[in-house]
């Protein structure tokens, strides 16, 4: 019976603050102009996969924020509403 390959702590999808300090040298190594043309695709092909990664947790973020804002208002409207007797 085969194993299920392991998973690589390689593989693991970095957090935004990592993402977002690998994509910055991506950008300044590129910006040298001291990759090859092979090495420039490849920064280019990871760069463009960081950026997806920041903008969908920016999304997820952002969402988040929403929907605690939009409670916090409905508390703070019941908040102020007067008292009935």
């Amino acid at each position: 019976m085969t194993k299920p390959p392991k998973s690589n702590p390689s593989d693991a999808q970095p957090s935004f603050e990592e993402a977002l300090a690998e994509l910055e040298k991506i950008v300044a190594s590129m910006e040298s102009g001291k990759l090859t043309l092979e090495q420039s695709l490849e920064a280019h092909r990871r760069g463009v996969e960081l950026a997806q990664l920041c903008q969908s947790v920016l999304a997820r973020a952002q969402q988040q924020v929403k929907v605690l804002e939009e409670n916090s208002l409905k508390n703070f409207a019941s908040d102020d509403e007067p008292a009935r007797s």
